[in-house]
């Protein structure tokens, strides 16, 4: 559970604000979002390491 402690004279939206980066740090909507339909282990494998490719690619052009 979330607890976000609300400071004297500290507005709504800056209480807000703190909750909502919380809450996604937790990476709740993430998971909820991958639960919707479910990947076989292969194909989520296979997505990893074309994403790890792409990465890759991307660093090697950066230092070049």
């Amino acid at each position: 559970m979330i607890v976000v402690n609300v400071k004297e004279n500290e507005s709504i939206d800056k209480a807000l604000k703190r909750f909502k980066k919380k809450f996604e740090k937790t990476g709740v909507l993430r998971e909820l979002r991958e639960r919707t339909f479910f990947t076989k282990p292969s194909v989520k494998r296979r997505h990893e390491v074309i994403k790890a490719e792409y990465i890759q690619h991307l660093r090697e052009r950066e230092n070049n």
